[in-house]
């Protein structure tokens, strides 16, 4: 039925590009809803004119969004650029927004817009061709947002950092986690792109100096927070957004597994990782 109403709304859309996606390989949760929530916020961040600022308008309008793991794939046969805005889990979370903000910091407030951004955001090079080329890891998707001027990963210029050195391979050692990489193609090209991350290096902020006035001060609302994790051949396990208090304390507001939903926590960044145990974090912030 999503199929149907797509192709009624590309009638009545007749020049609605999807840049490099074929209409036939996006998939929206609910097309109506989806396009027509997307394009009324786009329409009001549009006047939002500093980029952190608009992201912390957007994220929090998603609070309370019931969180749901693996929506990307639903099709265990073939990739497809997913559009959920009803379902969350804490990548995806940080993907929507950030495409929403990007997409509206460019005058652009179609939904036709957003998912064009979106694809830039996911996929290695900007463009969705099969399931290795999306961006599975943090440092992946980071380092090729960065080449492409989306986001700059500022955990190097903060304070009291220190460096990890780990293989990042977490997919192939672990296939069996994946239905996708039953296909041998899949698994392939997800140990190719692996190789670029052997011994791979990047600084953390542990998590004890997170509540640091000279750490803090570095950090605005609204840039991305990466938990670290000694977890072997995975870089990060957890993201959202840092939101400052009226202090400046930084809290993070997520996609929380453990909540169910987007949530902000009410407790500061630094007694969330030392609960959580987690090693420390890595800060990006979105470009325009």
């Amino acid at each position: 039925m999503n199929r149907i109403k797509f192709l009624l709304l590309a009638l009545v859309f007749p020049f609605a590009g999807f840049a490099s996606v074929p209409l036939s390989k996006v998939q929206f949760h609910n097309i109506a809803k989806d396009t027509t929530r997307i394009t009324n916020i786009l329409i009001e961040a549009e006047k939002i004119p500093d980029i952190n600022e608009r992201i912390v308008t957007i994220a929090r309008q998603f609070e309370g969004t019931p969180y749901v793991a693996h929506t990307l794939d639903m099709d265990k046969d073939k990739e497809l650029l997913v559009v959920n805005l009803d379902e969350l889990d804490c990548t995806t979370f940080v993907e929507t927004v950030v495409a929403l903000a990007l997409t509206a910091g460019e005058k652009r407030t179609s939904w036709r817009d957003y998912i064009a951004t979106l694809e830039s955001l996911r996929y290695r090079r900007g463009e969705m061709d099969g399931y290795p080329s999306r961006l599975h890891y943090f440092s992946d998707w980071v380092l090729d947002n960065s080449s492409r001027g989306h986001v700059t990963e500022i955990t190097p210029d903060i304070p009291t950092t220190r460096v990890q050195t780990k293989t990042v391979d977490f997919m192939s050692r672990n296939a069996d986690k994946y239905p996708a990489l039953a296909d041998s193609a899949n698994l392939a090209g997800v140990k190719n792109f692996e190789m670029g991350y052997r011994n791979h290096r990047y600084s953390y902020i542990p998590w004890d100096k997170t509540i640091a006035k000279n750490v803090r001060d570095k950090i605005k609302s609204g840039d991305i927070v990466a938990f670290c994790t000694k977890t072997p051949g995975l870089d990060v396990t957890h993201l959202g957004f840092i939101i400052k208090d009226e202090k400046g304390i930084p809290h993070m507001l997520h996609a929380s597994m453990s909540e169910g939903r987007v949530v902000l926590t009410e407790y500061p960044l630094s007694e969330q990782l030392r609960r959580g145990r987690i090693p420390g974090v890595r800060i990006a912030r979105v470009k325009e």
